[in-house]
């Protein structure tokens, strides 16, 4: 998500999107030493300009959600801060939710609220594409797992949200870690692309194929 906030605001042809980003925060893990980190580690700007991490910093909007319904309304909120500047030198291109059912996990407990969850889950994730379509902006979520006990064979973990989450996703990918800094990518959903595996490193200078 910090990788993305930076890229975000790089010019096209360095595969950046020349906008600025909106963070919802649920679990208190932005952090803007990480993203100071990120922007010392960018390739030398095409025009030979130095990258200055408070240019980058100031073009990230970031909002702690207290609660579900802070959560919704912050996403709603994040709809007229994208109207504010739609017309500006850095547009909205980025929306993060991280996480998105962080919150709807906590307070919603037993199956007897599940129906309740899901529906409020499902409303709020429907408010997020929606913000994308108008913006022209990219939507990103991401989502906690949880252990399967019963599960005898293959990966024991499954994430929460249950179909709501995975049928309203476009592109959903799957994050786990392999030895020392590596992480593998596996592509779990795709409306176009073939599942498959990609193999990056996490370092201090940010993700690195």
């Amino acid at each position: 998500a910090h990788q993305l906030a930076v890229n975000i605001q790089l010019p096209v042809e360095m595969g950046g999107l020349n906008g600025s980003a909106i963070i919802i925060d649920t679990e208190n893990t932005f952090r803007p030493e990480r993203i100071d980190q990120m922007v010392k580690g960018l390739p030398p700007s095409p025009d030979g300009r130095i990258w200055e991490t408070e240019d980058f910093l100031k073009n990230i909007n970031v909002a702690r959600a207290f609660n579900s319904n802070h959560q919704i309304l912050l996403a709603e909120s994040a709809m007229d801060l994208a109207e504010k500047v739609k017309d500006s030198e850095r547009p909205v291109r980025l929306l993060i939710v991280d996480s998105v059912t962080a919150h709807f996990r906590a307070e919603y407990v037993g199956r007897g609220t599940l129906a309740d969850r899901q529906q409020k889950l499902n409303k709020h994730l429907h408010d997020l594409m929606r913000f994308g379509d108008l913006n022209n902006a990219v939507i990103l979520v991401t989502n906690q797992v949880m252990s399967k006990p019963d599960t005898f064979f293959g990966d024991p973990t499954k994430p929460v949200g249950g179909h709501v989450l995975g049928h309203t996703s476009t592109f959903r990918l799957y994050l786990r870690k392999s030895k020392g800094e590596k992480r593998i990518a596996r592509l779990v959903d795709s409306p176009n692309l073939p599942d498959g595996e990609a193999v990056f490193s996490v370092t201090t200078e940010g993700l690195k194929d």
